[in-house]
């Protein structure tokens, strides 16, 4: 399953409430994920080799939640490890599958909340997120 058959199969008010449970501090920027959410339902996507990865980490200090890609067939070692996607374009992001893990862990909707919060990190617009990501 891709994360854009993923997105298709839900609606903003399925997402909402879990959004705010989850990441309580999202309540003043609620409408900004609105938007993307949005946005991505009619963003064509594009097919790409890497897979979503949502896990929890648990630390000394604190838990939190944890989105990467993983490449579904490394060409290289560096390949091998997850990788920051937070820069990657949202198309590409709809192309990404979702990692078996991240399906059996996670409900759909809580799949779509944490990828919504990672590739808004730097901003709500994708315009600003290449701006970010050529400095």
């Amino acid at each position: 399953m891709t994360f854009k058959q993923l997105v298709k199969t839900n609606c903003w008010e399925s997402i909402s409430s879990i959004f705010l449970k989850i990441y309580p501090q999202a309540s003043e920027n609620i409408e900004g994920y609105k938007m993307v959410f949005e946005k991505l339902i009619v963003i064509e996507a594009e097919r790409i080799d890497i897979s979503i990865v949502v896990t929890k980490v648990k630390d000394q200090e604190e838990e939190y939640f944890d989105v990467s890609g993983l490449h579904n067939n490394p060409k290289n070692e560096e390949e091998k490890y997850s990788q920051g996607i937070e820069f990657v374009p949202w198309r590409k992001w709809l192309g990404m599958d979702i990692s078996r893990e991240s399906l059996i862990d996670f409900s759909p909707q809580e799949i779509i909340v944490h990828c919504l919060y990672e590739m808004t990190f730097v901003s709500f617009k994708e315009e600003d997120i290449h701006k970010k990501l050529k400095k």
